[in-house]
């Protein structure tokens, strides 16, 4: 394939890269290149925030070149401070070795594992004594790393910053000079991190590598940055189900950038379905069912797409019909002195709620699928159901009722 075709194909979704002109150097010598890709490890779960940079990994496997993953089981008990405003806690050994365990069984998803070069960083930085520490702290100065955005942050709100997390730019950029990397991929909170790469690089008169940098994901808040502390991913191993009832989640505004970072579908289609939205011609709900059905194709399979549209279906109206229900259902009251550790026998709520005369009817109504509570259809019998105030519960169309819970 030709650079001005890799270039293409590598320019789609990335936010920098610097430089261009470097990467096209690099691209015409025509050996496959060393595609750096850090993780500190510090979660052992994927979600579809890391997904875009697996992603352009995946690309680049595609076009031919060597990813090489150095997973920070080292440095994750350092901890990343990129964005963060104030200290990481430190990661035990054991922490950091199960989480790097778990990342790249996750990264399979997306990655041909077998074709990934997997590095521990402790292969070096173990060995390293405190005088190639001094080494490496005298590549930078204090004033240089204080420009990190983070860090400028913390230091003006006088947060405290550690001397380790100082260093931690020091050790990522390291890594970058151990395997000689030719690109280093990562989202843009680590620009600056891959600057210090390229400038220890140079200090060690080795030709510094390209950075390429990629786009953070907001989670399913529309706001905040994709991240396990916020509550707001949608996770590799979530099942389609949640999959797809997550993205039904998201808001109008991150379609567009969602299908250009997270599926394949042709630079062409996507400033149509741009138009669509901004022209009110397209609905965002269809197109959030689109998008659903495209990644949970990519991870899981076409089938499971299928069936996690049909449930998000039929729970959507489940809940619409309790919504219908509750306008037209009377108070029915009920003794909390009736319930079980917050539960009662099926059977015995429909007859206290004078929905059925008897437990044998309650069997045939249940038996006939009439019974419902919340709108969802009760096949089973013989269940201990949780009982709150307000609740609905309706046996045919023409009984239903809200529980009233009295002392």
């Amino acid at each position: 394939m030709t650079v001005d075709a890799q270039v293409e194909i590598i320019r789609r979704g990335a936010v920098l890269i610097e430089s261009e002109e470097e990467l096209r150097a690099k691209l015409a010598q025509g050996r496959p290149l060393r595609v750096k890709h850090g993780a500190d490890a510090s979660s052992p779960r994927l979600h579809l925030g890391h997904a875009v940079q697996l992603r352009k990994l995946r690309q680049f496997q595609e076009l031919g070149h060597e990813v090489i993953f150095i997973i920070g089981d080292f440095t994750a008990r350092v901890g990343d401070p990129s964005g963060k405003s104030e200290t990481r806690r430190l990661l035990s050994k054991e922490e950091a070795e199960h989480n790097a365990r778990r990342f790249t069984e996750q990264a399979g998803k997306i990655l041909d594992m077998g074709r990934v070069r997997v590095v521990l960083n402790s292969e070096w930085f173990s060995k390293m004594k405190f005088e190639d520490v001094i080494g490496l702290a005298s590549k930078a100065t204090v004033a240089r790393i204080l420009e990190r955005d983070d860090f400028a942050k913390r230091f003006a709100a006088n947060h405290p910053i550690s001397v380790l997390e100082l260093l931690y730019p020091l050790f990522q950029g390291y890594d970058s000079v151990a395997i000689d990397a030719d690109i280093e991929m990562g989202g843009t909170d680590q620009t600056f991190n891959f600057h210090q790469a390229r400038a220890l690089m140079r200090a060690h008169d080795m030709e510094p590598q390209v950075l390429l940098t990629m786009p953070l994901l907001e989670g399913t808040d529309g706001h905040e940055k994709m991240g396990k502390s916020l509550g707001n991913t949608i996770d590799l191993i979530d099942t389609p189900a949640e999959k797809f009832g997550k993205i039904m989640s998201l808001p109008d505004h991150l379609m567009t950038k969602c299908f250009w970072l997270l599926t394949d579908v042709p630079e062409a289609d996507l400033t149509a379905l741009d138009q669509g939205l901004a022209g009110g011609t397209l609905h965002p709900g269809e197109l959030k069912r689109r998008l659903a059905r495209e990644i949970i194709t990519f991870f899981d399979s076409a089938e499971d797409a299928t069936a996690a549209e049909r449930e998000f279906d039929a729970r959507h109206k489940a809940d619409a019909d309790a919504e219908s229900l509750r306008s037209v259902a009377d108070d029915a009251p009920l003794s909390l002195s009736e319930l079980d550790g917050g539960r009662m026998w099926l059977p015995k709520l429909l007859t206290g709620l004078k929905l059925v005369g008897s437990t044998s009817e309650a069997r045939r109504m249940v038996q006939q699928g009439a019974v419902r509570i919340e709108g969802k259809r009760i096949a089973d019998f013989d269940v201990n159901v949780p009982v709150r105030d307000g609740m609905l519960v309706a046996v045919g169309k023409r009984r239903v009722v809200k529980v009233a819970l009295r002392g």
